[in-house]
């Protein structure tokens, strides 16, 4: 199938050392073809038009000062206004100061070990001999069912985080299964044809999906999302598989910038073997648990 390149002109932002500042315009670049923005001082709101996952604010790159706690709670009540979840995101390297800020104003912030790709110690495709990885297909028939059985298996695979083998398995998956609306399944189809996002999944004899991933793509960057095992399937190397496949895919479409955020430092070993390296951490935040 041909695939579409996807031209972005990345804003004018304050120059900062490689590779921070490509990360920082591809966090700000991957919702604006789906979202509005609204301008909180040094944050920016990304609001999405339409169904589809909800956006998260962060850093303004064209700000002249960093975000201040007014900024986060400004930005909180908005959020609350518009039924959003109160989500925050930042690289810790390119604004060092908000994490305090943050926690300030009432935000637990998970510290990610942010990750890229080193092309030279991603390994062959036949490090993983035993595994089926499917680059999904927009034209495919099946393009709706293999979309809507990813974001099932990530749904039970986020629901028991970690890397421990449980209980969780297809049963599980195909009650999570929900029918994609209309509109979210165009957008799939158009950003998957036209190289913006790439999804995989793993199937196994007789139980279908047990793995997946995406990935997100803004010009010659893309970050690796959603790696998710069913328990019952987990400590076979199925999500090093998904994202060995969507790094390699990557690279053959000319990205030359991979990175990822893991969970914890025990998810990062699974992406070291895939010839990932930390290089700074990602700041995920939401409001502290109450009590």
């Amino acid at each position: 199938m041909a695939r579409i390149p996807y031209v972005y002109a990345p804003p004018v932002a304050s120059v900062r050392d490689e590779p921070f500042d490509r990360l920082e315009r591809f966090y700000d670049a991957v919702p604006r073809d789906g979202a509005h923005t609204e301008d909180f001082g040094g944050l920016v709101l990304f609001v999405r038009d339409g169904a589809g996952w909800p956006f998260y604010a962060r850093p303004r790159l064209d700000a002249t000062e960093q975000p201040s706690a007014a900024d986060v709670t400004a930005v909180r009540q908005r959020q609350r206004d518009l039924g959003l979840p109160e989500a925050f995101e930042w690289v810790h390297e390119n604004h060092p100061d908000l994490l305090a800020v943050a926690r300030s104003a009432g935000l637990a912030v998970l510290e990610a070990p942010l990750m890229v790709l080193d092309p030279a110690a991603l390994p062959p495709p036949g490090d993983f001999p035993t595994t089926s990885v499917r680059i999904l297909d927009p034209q495919a028939p099946t393009f709706a069912a293999d979309v809507a059985a990813r974001r099932a298996v990530a749904a039970v695979g986020f629901a028991a985080p970690g890397t421990e083998v449980g209980t969780a398995g297809p049963a599980a998956r195909d009650t999570a299964l929900v029918e994609l609306p209309v509109d979210s399944l165009d957008e799939e189809r158009t950003r998957t044809a036209a190289g913006r996002r790439i999804s995989a999944v793993v199937e196994m004899p007789g139980q279908g999906p047990v793995a997946s991933g995406m990935a997100l793509r803004v010009a010659e960057v893309a970050e690796i999302a959603g790696i998710a095992t069913l328990p019952t399937a987990r400590r076979r190397g199925l999500g090093a598989a998904v994202t060995a496949a969507l790094a390699r895919r990557l690279l053959d479409d000319g990205t030359n910038l991979v990175f990822l955020s893991a969970g914890s430092e025990e998810i990062a070993r699974v992406y070291l073997r895939v010839g990932f390296r930390r290089i700074g951490t990602a700041c995920i935040a939401e409001p502290a648990p109450v009590g």
